[in-house]
């Protein structure tokens, strides 16, 4: 059978240099190692050095440049021997960065924190800590964590996140527990679950025991190594007058202050989720910070996105014992290819790789089957921008769209994740992939599409009649996609469409969030929309419904979080992106180019 047509002009899409190349880490690593060893003769003040180093890891401010620069004039022999030590890395750095390296090493202006990412990389500050913990980073000394009641209503396991430091929980953040325990919301359920879990840690416990503390690792949590400590007797402080002294938040800043003025030397930080709760701490000069153990990424711009381009020498470099076949797989027929070299241990399973050489030769796109040491298989992909294998009449309009089409078409990959901003084309493309593969395969047995219903602005109360009909207005996405895929069958006139849309429609099921527990879907194909909005654990739960046979998507934009207390970092979509990625049964895209229309693309740019 001939293989797919492979695009003959490469997609207008991102640019090349928007694609990692590399892993990013190789370029500056000679620079940085010989110039520890020889700054110390040469500098007067070699702890100012360290202290700039440990405030800023990864900045390129002036005072480093310039030091960087004495070291280099003053030890060109360790350069030059570190240079030759590290001709075996050089092969897998991208053709753009062997062009800076030359440079760098001549000239020292040039170091700098930029890599080949697809996104613009926002500083990585460690301003996220109070001054007090920072200094008690770089001393060493264990910290002292007053927790406001927010924290363990959002993550009723951060009584055992902060490694080596104590815990202490004033009496006012026990009362708001109490208050918050009723219901059957989420901040219900955590409330209950802190209080079960502080009565498991004061069990056993003497009355004396509670005044030094309770260790955190009584229930087996092994890196919880601080103790826990509650506020026995009151404790009052000096606060500014006009502060309400009934209010719950001024009792705990209150709190943190008699702290600070009896645990004379050691380090207390306030941590808390509300914004103004820190600001009004800062503003009296308590150390403040937010819970962001919680986050999967610190940066969100580092979030795997599933796609990498090849360096220009890819072939040169790892063709040398290159073998190739064909195989049938899915009733299609595909390209293998086997190549080593030292750009392999960077990828992963699943990872989509493109090369679109600038001198007019035909691109390659392609997706990483195996991985073993520096041996990978790539997989050639089809087609899906040709009418030929249009799917449910919808073609890929570039490239990210080829290569998620791949993934929803693909039996053997049971886990999609989509990113994009609005209209990419993820809702979309689900539609039509699973449209095709439920009527005209049969591969699944029917569609069944949830959502999280958090409004945009304010909720316009209860809806009436049954679970899909109470669904139905949060799902007016999936209306619009189903009228643009049931326009393009012209064939059979107005009485045709009439008729397919009413068998699309008995095909698609649509279900509410709340009422998911328990289930298990088999043979479903389960789109799950705006998952941006679910938080790590309910997306563990609908993820654990599937069955044998189904298939999972989740589609989202973590720009557009609506749900409260939940980031970019910490969102349920971001965290399955994340641990997902290298297994061999799923596959992620970041679609990168709207195709809505030129408004709402203009409209993404400038507002």
């Amino acid at each position: 059978m001939p293989l797919p047509k492979i695009p003959s002009q490469p997609a207008t899409i991102l640019l090349a240099k928007d694609y990692p190349k590399a892993s990013g880490t190789h370029a500056i690593a000679p620079l940085a190692v010989p110039a520890e060893p020889a700054a110390a003769p040469k500098k007067a003040a070699p702890a100012k050095a360290k202290a700039v180093q440990a405030k800023a890891p990864a900045s390129t401010k002036a005072g480093k440049s310039s030091a960087v620069a004495a070291v280099l004039k003053a030890a060109p022999a360790v350069l030059k021997a570190a240079a030759a030590a590290e001709p075996a890395a050089q092969p897998a750095k991208a053709p753009a960065r062997a062009k800076v390296a030359p440079a760098a090493r001549s000239k020292v202006t040039p170091i700098s924190t930029k890599t080949p990412h697809p996104a613009k990389h926002k500083p990585v500050e460690v301003p996220l800590k109070s001054s007090a913990s920072r200094h008690a980073d770089q001393t060493g000394a264990t910290k002292l964590f007053v927790l406001d009641t927010n924290v363990l209503m959002h993550d009723p396991t951060s009584l055992f996140r902060f490694e080596e430091h104590d815990v202490y929980l004033p009496m006012m953040t026990l009362e708001e527990l109490d208050n918050h325990k009723k219901g059957m919301t989420e901040v219900a359920r955590n409330a209950r679950q802190v209080s079960r879990t502080l009565d498991a840690l004061m069990s056993n416990t003497d009355d004396d025991a509670i005044d030094q503390g309770i260790p955190l690792s009584k229930l087996g949590n092994k890196d919880a190594k601080g103790r826990l400590y509650f506020q026995t007797r009151i404790q009052t402080a000096d606060l500014p007058l006009g502060l309400p002294v009934g209010k719950a938040d001024n009792q705990i800043l209150s709190v943190v202050r008699s702290l600070e003025a009896e645990q004379d030397g050691r380090h207390v930080v306030l941590v808390s989720k509300d914004i103004n709760m820190r600001i009004k701490a800062r503003a009296l000069g308590l150390p403040a910070e937010d819970y962001f153990n919680d986050h999967v990424l610190e940066d969100t711009d580092l979030l795997y996105s599933g796609i990498v381009q090849l360096p220009d020498d890819f072939w040169s470099k790892h063709g040398k014992d290159l073998e190739s076949w064909q195989e049938n797989k899915n009733g299609q027929s595909a390209t293998f290819y086997r190549v080593t070299g030292p750009f392999i241990p960077s990828l992963l399973v699943n990872q989509f790789v493109f090369l679109e050489p600038k001198n007019g030769e035909a691109p390659f796109y392609g997706q990483v089957k195996q991985i073993n040491g520096k041996t990978a298989v790539l997989q050639t992909l089809r087609d899906y921008s040709h009418n030929k294998n249009s799917v449910w009449g919808v073609t890929a309009r570039n490239r990210e769209q080829n290569f998620a089409l791949n993934l929803l078409m693909n039996p053997e990959c049971d886990f999609v994740t989509l990113l994009g901003q609005a209209g990419t084309g993820k809702t979309l493309l689900a539609l039509a992939a699973g449209l095709a593969q439920v009527l005209e395969t049969k591969l699944y047995n029917e569609i069944i599409v949830t959502r999280v219903t958090v409004p945009v602005g304010e909720d316009i109360g209860f809806l009436p009649g049954t679970e899909e009909e109470k669904m139905s207005p949060w799902m007016g996405a999936f209306d619009d996609n189903l009228e643009v895929l049931n326009k393009s069958d012209s064939d059979g006139g107005e009485w045709g469409r009439a008729a397919t849309q009413d068998l699309i429609r008995s095909r698609i099921k649509i279900k509410s969030l709340n009422f998911m527990r328990g289930r298990t879907f088999v043979n479903k194909f389960l789109i799950i929309d705006e998952a941006q909005n679910l938080t790590p654990k309910q997306v563990k739960t609908l993820v654990t419904r599937a069955g044998p046979g189904t298939k999972i998507l989740c589609l989202g934009n973590i720009a557009q979080i609506d749900t409260p207390y939940l980031t970019e970092g910490s969102s349920g979509l971001t965290y399955v992106v994340d641990r997902f990625k290298g297994w061999s049964h799923s596959g992620h895209v970041t679609l990168a180019r709207g195709e809505r229309s030129r408004l709402a693309d203009h409209a993404s740019d400038v507002l």
